[in-house]
């Protein structure tokens, strides 16, 4: 028997998947219902004509009316239901569905840790976490156990290990180790009470600087190596709860500080959560019938998770700059966006033009990105031309005087305005050519 297998099907106590189901169950639960009661699915879903969907899920649209709020309401509902372990296994898998639906069905409000949870609950969906201090293990005892395969725990460590270390390494950029970034991402806190005034001093945007790649890259390892583990697992909550009061990133990171159960040795995880519970020590080997099918598909997925993050570097000019391969490469608050556009309609037939007026199409929220950012242009421009289509014309769509500034720098010619986008097709691993090079164009304010 190699190591690899023993590592991975040595039954160890599943403290810490019982009480990381519970905290996730609750974290996800206030994440759906908090989105209704701050407006954020109002603002995001309903309100707006539409959703910039990722390319590719058109047919995804928001349900009409009340839709959306039930939406949330069902899915804050499942996370209930996970945290309490009844029908967990539905729920677990209904909540991965349906998060996943709403992820794709809009890309204007982009967070890292909503694609994190697509990630984890997915993951979830295999493991038994419903094997005690459930409703459903108290329904039927018989599916209650002490014990969980090894592997379950380190999928979520190397999982977590690939989030922070492709978020640490991308940090090694000019405008980060420069902190000109830090310092644009601090500007709008400057009226918080208590440390608004502290947040704009240089010599606190280096140690932010400094400690974000630090943090990111060692706390796995930190946590891991016993010695380092308190002071690692105090380091976090500093660092997460700063980042939860400065940034107000909903619940990621509770998520992440919810993790750090699986580092800790089950009798102390037992010891703080589940006094009666019996603690597992057998610690015996036992390769399940699925082992093969286990290790292929635990394969796949992490060389998914350990390649996608890297794509960009096969795509042409600087991701910074076009974008391409951003999303789900764990680019954490790197960049600062601004831009301008305006969109030119010319009917094919009798040449006439007109300038499209971005406030009878999009919301606050859509306009700040739309001008910016390669796909939701070129989503526009598509738009655009089904809804003439529609009217029986034919036209073509120009991107005018698109100009974007990055991190605070002079504005620069952005989309070639000679391009007609409506006639342009998406390419989601390769480079558009519209987007004019970040090397070869002139600075202008």
């Amino acid at each position: 028997m190699n190591a690899l297998s023993q590592l991975l099907f040595t039954k160890i106590d599943n403290s810490s998947l019982l009480i990381f189901r519970i905290f996730f169950g609750i974290l996800v639960s206030l994440e759906c219902y908090g989105a209704i009661l701050t407006g954020w699915v109002r603002d995001t879903l309903v309100d707006p004509q539409f959703t910039f969907n990722f390319i590719g899920f058109d047919w995804l649209q928001p349900l009409p009316g009340y839709g959306m709020y039930i939406y949330f309401f069902v899915m804050g509902t499942l996370g209930v239901c996970i945290a309490l372990g009844y029908k967990y296994r539905f729920s677990i898998i209904s909540f991965t569905i349906l998060w996943t639906g709403v992820y794709l069905m809009q890309k204007s409000s982009y967070n890292n840790h909503y694609y994190l949870l697509i990630l984890i609950s997915g993951i979830m969906c295999f493991f038994r976490a419903n094997a005690g201090y459930s409703l459903d293990a108290k329904k039927n005892p018989s599916i209650r156990t002490e014990h969980m395969f090894g592997y379950v725990k380190w999928a979520i460590v190397l999982q977590l290990f690939i989030v922070y270390t492709y978020a640490s390494v991308a940090k090694l950029y000019g405008d980060w180790l420069d902190f000109g970034i830090i310092k644009i991402l601090m500007s709008n806190k400057a009226d918080y009470y208590i440390i608004g005034d502290l947040l704009q001093q240089p010599w606190i945007h280096k140690i932010i600087g400094v400690g974000g790649i630090l943090f990111d890259l060692l706390i796995v390892p930190a946590l891991l190596w016993k010695p380092s583990r308190k002071f690692a697992f105090f380091a976090s909550i500093f660092f997460h709860l700063f980042n939860s009061i400065v940034f107000q990133i909903g619940i990621f990171p509770y998520l992440s500080l919810a993790f750090i159960v699986f580092f800790f040795e089950a009798k102390t995880i037992r010891n703080i959560f589940f006094k009666k519970k019996t603690l597992y020590s057998g610690n015996t080997i036992e390769i399940p019938s699925f082992k093969n099918t286990a290790l292929l598909l635990g394969s796949i997925y992490f060389i998914i998770q350990l390649v996608l993050p890297i794509r960009h570097y096969f795509i042409k000019d600087d991701v910074l700059w076009t974008e391409e391969g951003h999303r789900m490469s764990w680019r954490m608050m790197l960049r600062s966006r601004t831009g301008t556009i305006t969109f030119n309609v010319v009917n094919e037939e009798t040449k006439a033009t007109s300038f499209v007026n971005l406030d009878d199409y999009l919301s606050k929220k859509q306009k700040r990105r739309i001008a910016a950012y390669p796909d939701f242009i070129w989503q526009f421009a598509q738009r655009l031309k089904k809804e003439y289509a529609k009217k029986g014309e034919v036209v073509s769509v120009f991107a005018l005087n698109s100009k974007v500034s990055i991190n605070g720098k002079p504005y620069r010619a952005f989309i070639d305005p000679k391009v007609d986008l409506a006639n342009e097709s998406w390419n989601h691993f390769g480079h558009h050519e519209w987007i004019l090079p970040s090397d070869k164009i002139s600075s202008s304010k």
